[in-house]
Protein backbone atom coordinates (compact mmCIF):
# COMPACT_ATOMS: atom_id res chain seq x y z
CA UNK A 1 0.00 0.00 0.00
CA UNK A 2 1.65 3.16 -0.80
CA UNK A 3 2.28 5.56 1.98
CA UNK A 4 0.70 8.96 2.12
CA UNK A 5 2.15 11.73 3.72
CA UNK A 6 0.07 14.70 4.78
CA UNK A 7 3.05 17.24 5.50
CA UNK A 8 4.81 16.33 2.23
CA UNK A 9 3.15 19.75 0.89
CA UNK A 10 5.14 21.70 3.27
CA UNK A 11 8.29 20.70 2.96
CA UNK A 12 7.56 20.96 -1.31
CA UNK A 13 7.05 24.80 -0.84
CA UNK A 14 10.40 24.93 0.26
CA UNK A 15 11.61 23.84 -2.83
CA UNK A 16 8.96 26.40 -4.81
CA UNK A 17 6.01 25.40 -4.87
CA UNK A 18 2.69 27.67 -4.47
CA UNK A 19 -0.71 27.18 -3.50
CA UNK A 20 -1.09 23.42 -5.39
CA UNK A 21 -3.47 22.48 -2.32
CA UNK A 22 -6.69 24.91 -4.16
CA UNK A 23 -6.41 22.18 -6.65
CA UNK A 24 -10.14 20.71 -6.50
CA UNK A 25 -9.18 18.25 -9.52
CA UNK A 26 -10.65 19.83 -12.32
CA UNK A 27 -9.12 18.73 -14.98
CA UNK A 28 -8.42 22.18 -16.70
CA UNK A 29 -4.92 22.19 -16.97
CA UNK A 30 -4.86 18.30 -18.38
CA UNK A 31 -7.23 19.51 -21.45
CA UNK A 32 -5.06 22.67 -21.99
CA UNK A 33 -1.67 21.00 -21.88
CA UNK A 34 -0.42 20.10 -25.19
CA UNK A 35 1.70 17.67 -23.86
CA UNK A 36 -1.73 15.32 -22.20
CA UNK A 37 -1.80 12.30 -23.96
CA UNK A 38 -4.75 9.39 -23.11
CA UNK A 39 -1.37 7.45 -21.37
CA UNK A 40 0.30 10.63 -19.86
CA UNK A 41 -2.06 12.95 -17.65
CA UNK A 42 -0.21 16.52 -17.66
CA UNK A 43 0.13 17.44 -14.87
CA UNK A 44 -3.40 16.56 -12.78
CA UNK A 45 -1.83 13.69 -11.61
CA UNK A 46 1.22 14.86 -9.97
CA UNK A 47 -0.98 17.59 -8.50
CA UNK A 48 -2.57 14.87 -6.74
CA UNK A 49 0.49 12.91 -5.93
CA UNK A 50 2.01 15.98 -4.08
CA UNK A 51 -1.60 17.06 -2.10
CA UNK A 52 -1.21 13.45 -1.35
CA UNK A 53 2.26 13.42 -0.08
CA UNK A 54 2.98 9.69 -2.14
CA UNK A 55 6.85 10.59 -2.07
CA UNK A 56 7.47 7.41 -3.40
CA UNK A 57 5.46 7.56 -6.83
CA UNK A 58 6.68 10.60 -7.23
CA UNK A 59 10.37 9.35 -7.05
CA UNK A 60 9.86 6.90 -9.71
CA UNK A 61 7.94 9.44 -12.07
CA UNK A 62 9.53 10.65 -15.10
CA UNK A 63 6.22 13.21 -15.71
CA UNK A 64 7.94 15.93 -13.91
CA UNK A 65 10.78 16.06 -16.50
CA UNK A 66 8.57 15.23 -19.26
CA UNK A 67 7.16 19.20 -19.06
CA UNK A 68 8.56 21.73 -20.17
CA UNK A 69 6.84 24.71 -18.59
CA UNK A 70 4.92 26.30 -21.07
CA UNK A 71 2.39 27.89 -18.78
CA UNK A 72 -0.49 27.24 -20.37
CA UNK A 73 -1.90 24.76 -17.00
CA UNK A 74 -1.40 27.85 -15.18
CA UNK A 75 -2.62 30.78 -17.10
CA UNK A 76 -5.91 28.53 -16.93
CA UNK A 77 -6.54 27.19 -13.84
CA UNK A 78 -9.67 28.35 -12.62
CA UNK A 79 -7.91 28.19 -9.05
CA UNK A 80 -4.91 29.83 -9.33
CA UNK A 81 -2.85 26.93 -8.24
CA UNK A 82 0.11 27.12 -10.19
CA UNK A 83 -0.07 23.51 -11.57
CA UNK A 84 3.39 24.56 -13.86
CA UNK A 85 5.52 25.73 -10.58
CA UNK A 86 4.55 22.42 -8.99
CA UNK A 87 5.78 20.45 -11.75
CA UNK A 88 9.54 22.73 -11.66
CA UNK A 89 9.23 22.54 -7.73
CA UNK A 90 8.95 18.71 -8.19
CA UNK A 91 11.84 18.83 -10.92
CA UNK A 92 13.68 20.65 -7.98
CA UNK A 93 12.78 18.08 -5.09
CA UNK A 94 13.62 15.00 -7.35
CA UNK A 95 17.53 16.80 -7.87
CA UNK A 96 17.67 16.72 -4.01
CA UNK A 97 16.29 12.99 -4.38
CA UNK A 98 18.58 11.79 -7.26
CA UNK A 99 22.08 13.78 -4.98
CA UNK A 100 23.57 10.97 -3.03
CA UNK A 101 25.52 14.11 -1.18
CA UNK A 102 22.16 15.75 0.01
CA UNK A 103 23.84 19.45 -1.07
CA UNK A 104 21.32 20.15 -3.56
CA UNK A 105 18.23 19.89 -1.36
CA UNK A 106 20.43 22.08 1.02
CA UNK A 107 21.00 24.45 -1.95
CA UNK A 108 17.76 25.10 -3.35
CA UNK A 109 16.12 25.23 0.15
CA UNK A 110 18.67 27.81 1.66
CA UNK A 111 19.68 31.44 0.11
CA UNK A 112 21.98 32.05 2.86
CA UNK A 113 24.04 28.80 2.86
CA UNK A 114 24.48 29.42 -1.25
CA UNK A 115 25.65 32.34 -0.88
CA UNK A 116 28.00 31.41 1.38
CA UNK A 117 29.09 28.48 -0.73
CA UNK A 118 29.95 31.44 -3.49
CA UNK A 119 31.58 33.25 -0.85
CA UNK A 120 34.21 30.21 0.34
CA UNK A 121 34.62 29.03 -3.90
CA UNK A 122 35.66 32.82 -4.68
CA UNK A 123 37.86 33.11 -1.24
CA UNK A 124 39.47 29.64 -2.22
CA UNK A 125 40.32 30.90 -6.44
CA UNK A 126 41.77 34.31 -4.16
CA UNK A 127 43.57 32.55 -2.13
CA UNK A 128 45.49 30.25 -4.28
CA UNK A 129 46.33 33.57 -6.44
CA UNK A 130 47.73 35.06 -3.30
CA UNK A 131 50.08 31.85 -2.93
CA UNK A 132 51.04 32.43 -6.58
CA UNK A 133 52.42 35.69 -6.07
CA UNK A 134 49.49 36.77 -8.66
CA UNK A 135 51.81 35.44 -11.20
CA UNK A 136 49.42 35.79 -14.38
CA UNK A 137 51.08 32.70 -16.16
CA UNK A 138 50.69 30.09 -13.03
CA UNK A 139 47.13 31.37 -12.81
CA UNK A 140 45.99 31.37 -16.17
CA UNK A 141 47.96 27.64 -16.41
CA UNK A 142 46.17 26.57 -13.40
CA UNK A 143 42.63 27.99 -14.47
CA UNK A 144 43.35 25.85 -17.62
CA UNK A 145 43.53 22.25 -16.00
CA UNK A 146 41.30 23.54 -13.29
CA UNK A 147 38.41 23.27 -16.22
CA UNK A 148 39.83 19.66 -17.14
CA UNK A 149 39.69 18.26 -13.89
CA UNK A 150 36.82 19.95 -12.52
CA UNK A 151 34.74 18.37 -15.70
CA UNK A 152 36.10 14.93 -15.16
CA UNK A 153 35.41 14.85 -11.07
CA UNK A 154 32.04 16.34 -11.10
CA UNK A 155 31.04 14.01 -13.60
CA UNK A 156 32.62 10.72 -12.11
CA UNK A 157 32.23 11.30 -8.07
CA UNK A 158 28.62 13.59 -8.17
CA UNK A 159 26.44 13.59 -11.92
CA UNK A 160 27.50 9.64 -12.50
CA UNK A 161 26.24 8.42 -8.73
CA UNK A 162 23.25 10.52 -9.25
CA UNK A 163 22.41 9.34 -12.80
CA UNK A 164 22.40 5.89 -11.31
CA UNK A 165 20.11 6.83 -8.22
CA UNK A 166 17.44 8.10 -11.09
CA UNK A 167 17.87 4.79 -12.95
CA UNK A 168 17.43 2.88 -9.43
CA UNK A 169 14.34 5.15 -8.48
CA UNK A 170 12.62 4.78 -12.18
CA UNK A 171 13.28 1.55 -13.51
CA UNK A 172 15.32 -0.73 -11.04
CA UNK A 173 12.86 -0.26 -7.99
CA UNK A 174 9.72 -1.00 -9.43
CA UNK A 175 10.88 -3.99 -10.80
CA UNK A 176 10.98 -2.87 -14.96
CA UNK A 177 13.17 -5.59 -17.16
CA UNK A 178 14.70 -4.80 -19.41
CA UNK A 179 17.63 -6.31 -21.90
CA UNK A 180 21.25 -4.89 -22.41
CA UNK A 181 20.03 -5.19 -26.16
CA UNK A 182 17.27 -2.30 -25.30
CA UNK A 183 19.20 -0.43 -23.35
CA UNK A 184 21.74 0.13 -26.14
CA UNK A 185 19.29 0.24 -29.02
CA UNK A 186 17.08 2.99 -27.37
CA UNK A 187 20.67 5.28 -26.18
CA UNK A 188 20.02 7.34 -29.55
CA UNK A 189 17.30 9.20 -27.55
CA UNK A 190 19.45 9.93 -24.79
CA UNK A 191 21.57 12.20 -27.34
CA UNK A 192 18.84 13.48 -29.27
CA UNK A 193 17.19 15.34 -26.53
CA UNK A 194 20.10 16.16 -24.58
CA UNK A 195 21.40 18.42 -27.72
CA UNK A 196 18.14 19.17 -29.28
CA UNK A 197 15.92 19.00 -26.10
CA UNK A 198 13.44 18.49 -29.25
CA UNK A 199 10.09 17.82 -26.75
CA UNK A 200 9.93 21.31 -26.37
CA UNK A 201 8.50 21.98 -29.86
CA UNK A 202 5.28 20.14 -28.33
CA UNK A 203 4.64 23.14 -26.22
CA UNK A 204 2.30 25.39 -28.20
CA UNK A 205 3.90 28.87 -29.64
CA UNK A 206 7.33 27.59 -28.07
CA UNK A 207 9.30 27.87 -31.21
CA UNK A 208 11.28 30.95 -30.03
CA UNK A 209 12.17 29.69 -26.66
CA UNK A 210 12.93 26.00 -27.97
CA UNK A 211 15.45 27.74 -30.31
CA UNK A 212 17.58 30.03 -27.47
CA UNK A 213 17.71 27.07 -25.78
CA UNK A 214 19.19 24.98 -28.66
CA UNK A 215 21.66 27.49 -29.80
CA UNK A 216 22.78 28.00 -25.77
CA UNK A 217 23.28 24.39 -25.62
CA UNK A 218 25.46 24.19 -28.94
CA UNK A 219 26.83 27.37 -27.88
CA UNK A 220 27.57 26.52 -24.20
CA UNK A 221 29.03 22.92 -24.96
CA UNK A 222 31.25 24.73 -28.19
CA UNK A 223 32.76 27.00 -25.62
CA UNK A 224 33.56 24.44 -23.38
CA UNK A 225 35.56 22.41 -25.46
CA UNK A 226 37.27 25.29 -27.28
CA UNK A 227 38.35 26.87 -24.20
CA UNK A 228 39.28 23.03 -22.63
CA UNK A 229 40.60 21.16 -25.51
CA UNK A 230 41.51 24.22 -27.47
CA UNK A 231 42.59 26.08 -25.12
CA UNK A 232 41.23 29.53 -26.56
CA UNK A 233 42.79 31.69 -24.07
CA UNK A 234 46.18 30.19 -24.95
CA UNK A 235 45.76 29.46 -28.80
CA UNK A 236 47.15 31.94 -31.47
CA UNK A 237 44.73 30.25 -33.94
CA UNK A 238 43.07 32.73 -35.39
CA UNK A 239 39.95 29.97 -36.14
CA UNK A 240 39.84 29.17 -32.37
CA UNK A 241 40.24 32.35 -31.62
CA UNK A 242 36.97 33.84 -33.64
CA UNK A 243 35.00 30.59 -32.80
CA UNK A 244 35.49 31.40 -29.13
CA UNK A 245 34.81 35.13 -29.54
CA UNK A 246 30.82 34.02 -31.12
CA UNK A 247 30.20 31.50 -28.67
CA UNK A 248 30.71 33.57 -25.76
CA UNK A 249 29.31 36.52 -27.33
CA UNK A 250 26.38 34.09 -28.16
CA UNK A 251 25.75 32.74 -24.66
CA UNK A 252 25.93 36.70 -23.26
CA UNK A 253 23.13 37.79 -25.92
CA UNK A 254 20.58 34.91 -24.98
CA UNK A 255 21.16 35.04 -21.65
CA UNK A 256 20.39 38.31 -20.85
CA UNK A 257 16.97 37.83 -22.56
CA UNK A 258 16.69 35.60 -20.61
CA UNK A 259 17.38 37.60 -17.14
CA UNK A 260 15.48 40.47 -19.25
CA UNK A 261 12.29 38.00 -19.42
CA UNK A 262 12.65 37.29 -15.29
CA UNK A 263 12.92 40.86 -14.45
CA UNK A 264 9.90 41.98 -16.73
CA UNK A 265 8.06 38.45 -15.62
CA UNK A 266 6.65 38.63 -19.44
CA UNK A 267 6.15 34.90 -19.42
CA UNK A 268 4.47 32.83 -17.28
CA UNK A 269 8.00 30.44 -16.58
CA UNK A 270 9.33 33.62 -15.54
CA UNK A 271 6.98 35.00 -12.66
CA UNK A 272 7.90 32.63 -9.88
CA UNK A 273 11.81 32.31 -10.25
CA UNK A 274 13.93 30.77 -7.29
CA UNK A 275 17.10 31.31 -6.22
CA UNK A 276 18.84 28.46 -8.08
CA UNK A 277 16.89 30.37 -11.25
CA UNK A 278 19.01 34.03 -11.01
CA UNK A 279 22.14 31.94 -10.17
CA UNK A 280 21.48 29.87 -13.49
CA UNK A 281 21.07 32.64 -15.91
CA UNK A 282 23.50 35.32 -14.69
CA UNK A 283 26.73 32.90 -13.79
CA UNK A 284 25.77 31.66 -17.49
CA UNK A 285 25.80 35.19 -18.40
CA UNK A 286 28.57 36.17 -16.39
CA UNK A 287 30.52 32.96 -18.03
CA UNK A 288 29.53 34.55 -21.26
CA UNK A 289 31.21 38.11 -20.82
CA UNK A 290 34.01 37.14 -18.62
CA UNK A 291 35.47 34.85 -21.52
CA UNK A 292 34.77 37.53 -23.97
CA UNK A 293 36.65 40.33 -21.80
CA UNK A 294 39.48 38.23 -20.95
CA UNK A 295 40.34 37.18 -24.41
CA UNK A 296 39.79 40.68 -25.46
CA UNK A 297 42.28 41.60 -22.94
CA UNK A 298 45.10 38.98 -23.99
CA UNK A 299 44.18 40.26 -27.53
CA UNK A 300 45.01 43.92 -26.80
CA UNK A 301 48.12 42.49 -24.76
CA UNK A 302 46.95 44.43 -20.92
CA UNK A 303 46.06 41.05 -19.11
CA UNK A 304 49.49 41.18 -16.97
CA UNK A 305 48.32 44.62 -16.32
CA UNK A 306 44.86 43.50 -15.34
CA UNK A 307 44.68 40.14 -14.11
CA UNK A 308 41.40 41.04 -12.31
CA UNK A 309 39.98 40.54 -15.12
CA UNK A 310 40.94 36.78 -15.24
CA UNK A 311 40.08 36.14 -11.40
CA UNK A 312 36.60 37.22 -11.59
CA UNK A 313 36.60 34.71 -15.08
CA UNK A 314 38.20 32.38 -12.51
CA UNK A 315 36.09 32.75 -9.49
CA UNK A 316 32.45 32.44 -11.82
CA UNK A 317 34.20 29.49 -13.68
CA UNK A 318 34.54 27.94 -10.49
CA UNK A 319 31.45 29.01 -8.81
CA UNK A 320 30.07 27.59 -12.01
CA UNK A 321 31.61 24.38 -12.12
CA UNK A 322 31.36 23.36 -8.28
CA UNK A 323 28.00 24.42 -7.39
CA UNK A 324 25.65 25.41 -10.18
CA UNK A 325 26.59 22.51 -12.56
CA UNK A 326 26.56 20.06 -9.54
CA UNK A 327 24.27 21.08 -7.54
CA UNK A 328 21.60 23.27 -8.75
CA UNK A 329 19.75 24.27 -12.06
CA UNK A 330 22.18 23.21 -15.01
CA UNK A 331 21.56 19.55 -13.44
CA UNK A 332 18.07 19.54 -15.23
CA UNK A 333 19.48 19.79 -18.47
CA UNK A 334 21.55 16.41 -17.82
CA UNK A 335 18.35 14.59 -15.59
CA UNK A 336 15.79 15.66 -18.10
CA UNK A 337 17.88 14.24 -20.95
CA UNK A 338 18.14 10.72 -19.22
CA UNK A 339 14.26 11.38 -18.25
CA UNK A 340 13.95 10.92 -22.08
CA UNK A 341 15.75 8.37 -22.35
CA UNK A 342 13.89 6.18 -19.88
CA UNK A 343 10.89 6.94 -21.07
CA UNK A 344 11.51 5.84 -23.80
CA UNK A 345 13.00 2.62 -22.38
CA UNK A 346 10.07 2.32 -20.46
CA UNK A 347 7.57 2.53 -23.73
CA UNK A 348 9.30 -0.40 -25.12
CA UNK A 349 9.07 -2.46 -22.01
CA UNK A 350 4.56 -1.20 -21.93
Amino acid sequence: MAGIDPKFGEALKNYGAINFNACYNCGTCTAVCSLSTPENSFPREMVRLSVLGMEEELTSSLKPWLCYYCGECTTYCPQTANPGELMMSLRRWLTSKYDWTGLSGLLYKSLPLSIIAFLLVAIGVISFAASQAFNPEAIMHFGHYFEMTAIGAVFTFILLPNIIRMWYFVILKPGKKLSFMTYLKTSGELFVHMFTQKRSLGCDDNQFRWLEHFVLVIGYLMLLFTTVFLDWFGSQNLFVIILGYVESALIFIITVDFVKSRIQKNREVSKNSQPSDWFFVIWLLLMGLTALLVRSFIDLGIIENNLWMYLIHLTVLAQWALIIVPFGKWTHFLYRSFAMYFEALLTKAR
